[in-house]
């Protein structure tokens, strides 16, 4: 016989949770997602295993990624805990949006500093604002200690390296070495999953855009089923041109001016306007292309993109430009382009380099001054497709979900490599934040009052957090290492895969720097900032019927 209706219970009112509730509370919550991602740091992990929503007969997903772990869990038990959970869940993902990488480091750096800071405030009587003030102040000193840590790699033997020490996969390691040895920091790389059980990779020379032409009539290459014009002149715009005697004024320019191969690019080419370009192919080629991206906004900028590269001058429907006012200087030429159904592409762009070069710094410069991730990546391709460096990867495995799981491995680690190539690397194994406890000590020695002195010492073990951690992961006794570690040279940690003490550099492990310090200001930030929350307000949840037999 089934039993009524469960009725609301006191947990789904709302309520106002005031100290020293709430502390414990979020303790308990943030503890409980951190423990479940430490097991992922460092080359030898442990992986976490999460029940599927829809409770199939697939298996649990099986991941190594502390932000995607974070991700999978949208709520615990306990209304207080799942406040503390959803902080740090919150924390870990953006960094992970941002930088790619460093979640585990960030989560078990933020669990020290937020179990010592607790302590702290409990047993000594320390103020928490007092402390989130110091401890912003120590960010500076540490990101310079991280700075005179840096170095840059080259080579593809480098970087393959690099990205082994992000993934553990050594062949999509040295794939991925091999890809950003060519398309180098800013290039266009494209990661789709795979066709086979191998890994795959195609470059592809110039620029390119996921727009195709209008026709299959206007392929002149029926073997590799596409379009090439060489030595292209290009008409650029976003205009609707529905019929042909729009287009006459436009052909008749080109014809007077001597063009035999243009390419028009346009929103919209009607089937009657198509006509006028098929008649006269004995005096001029001509190749109808899409204008490429969806929103008006990443069109122009497309556009800007290709009339900069090609020497040209776009044509804007908003602006009010018409086809009838085209001049031959207005058009952009290129030494080939290509198109299919799919996509178009230019190489060798006959553009101003000088002016080139200049749009490139405004972009780069645009690119650093951001922190939107959505803004971030567009002005990431608009660069990598102006500097002509483009790959594909295709990612295999045996089943269908290793797939997904591995391309989703690849992208996170070709963000991580996209920083280290911009801004460099330190020694990796945690040992450059080992290094960063010299940069508190001078603080400490000059510090008076006791929440100041309490915050350097919580750094400096917080410092110690990841290395630790990846140690005892690897099943060594941290403690014994750490001892070790004091008669070293510099930069010299333990390579737990050889399972000796060596130099960093030789070893070829290192750490993004972009990843270090973005995991250190999450979790220094986040940490001091959970530290000053004093009163939880709870929403109303409305009741969960159970209705069992």
């Amino acid at each position: 016989m089934a039993r009524p209706p469960v009725v609301a219970k006191d947990f789904q009112k709302p309520k106002v949770v005031f100290q020293p509730e709430v502390r414990q509370g979020m303790q308990r919550g943030i503890n409980q997602i951190i423990n479940a991602i430490r097991p992922t740091l460092g080359p030898l992990p442990r992986t976490v295993a999460i029940e599927r929503i829809a409770r199939t007969d697939e298996l649990p997903e099986l991941l190594d990624s502390g932000g995607t772990i974070a991700r999978r869990i949208i709520q615990i038990e306990g209304r207080d805990e799942d406040v503390g959970a959803m902080f740090i869940r919150h924390v870990l993902w953006e960094l992970q949006e941002k930088v790619g990488d460093g979640t585990a480091t960030a989560a078990v750096m933020f669990q020290s500093i937020y179990n010592q800071g607790v302590q702290h405030i409990v047993n000594s009587g320390g103020n928490a604002m007092r402390m989130r003030t110091y401890f912003e102040r120590c960010l500076p000193p540490i990101f310079e200690a991280l700075n005179r840590q840096t170095r840059h790699l080259e080579g593809k033997h480098q970087l393959a390296q690099l990205a082994a020490t992000i993934i553990n996969d050594p062949p999509l390691a040295k794939m991925l070495g091999e890809i950003f040895d060519v398309i180098g920091a800013f290039g266009r790389l494209e990661i789709r999953q795979g066709r086979s059980r191998e890994l795959e990779r195609e470059y592809v020379e110039g620029m390119y855009w996921d727009s195709g032409w209008f026709s299959r009539e206007m392929m002149n290459n029926p073997q590799e089923l596409r379009a090439d014009l060489e030595d292209a002149w290009l008409f650029i715009s976003d205009l609707e041109i529905n019929e042909p005697a729009e287009l006459m004024p436009l052909l008749e320019m080109a014809v007077n001016a001597g063009v035999q191969r243009l390419v028009i690019i346009a929103s919209t080419l009607s089937d009657r306007a198509m006509s006028l370009l098929t008649v006269n192919r004995d005096k001029i080629t001509v190749l109808g292309v899409k204008s490429p991206e969806i929103s008006a906004s990443k069109r122009q900028a497309a556009l800007q993109d290709l009339a900069i590269l090609t020497g040209g001058t776009p044509f804007f429907k908003a602006a009010g430009d018409t086809p009838k006012n085209v001049r031959p200087e207005h058009l952009g030429r290129a030494r080939r382009v290509w198109a299919n159904r799919d996509f178009f592409g230019v190489i060798g762009g006959r553009g101003d380099p000088r002016r080139l070069r200049q749009h490139l710094s405004e972009l780069r410069k645009a690119f650093s001054a951001t922190s939107d991730k959505e803004a971030r990546d567009l002005l990431l391709t608009r660069i990598g497709r102006l500097m002509g460096g483009s790959a594909t990867l295709w990612v295999g495995d045996i089943t269908p979900t290793a797939i997904e799981q591995r391309k989703e491995l690849a992208i996170r680690a070709a963000e991580a490599m996209r920083g280290a190539m911009r801004e460099g690397v330190v020694p990796g194994g945690g040992i450059a934040l080992l290094a960063c406890r010299e940069a508190i000590r001078p603080l400490l020695a000059q510090a008076e009052d006791p929440d100041e002195k309490a915050v350097y010492r919580i750094l400096m073990r917080a410092l110690e957090a990841p290395a630790r951690t990846l140690w005892q992961n690897a099943g060594f006794n941290d403690v014994e290492i750490m001892a070790d570690l004091r008669f070293a040279p510099p930069s010299f940690g333990l390579d737990v895969v050889k399972k000796r003490i060596i130099s960093m550099a030789e070893a070829g492990i290192w750490d993004a720097a972009t990843v270090v310090k973005a995991a250190v200001h999450s979790a220094v930030a986040g940490a001091a900032l959970a530290l000053t929350t004093d009163v939880i307000i709870h929403r109303r949840r409305p009741p969960e019927s159970m209705d069992t037999a």
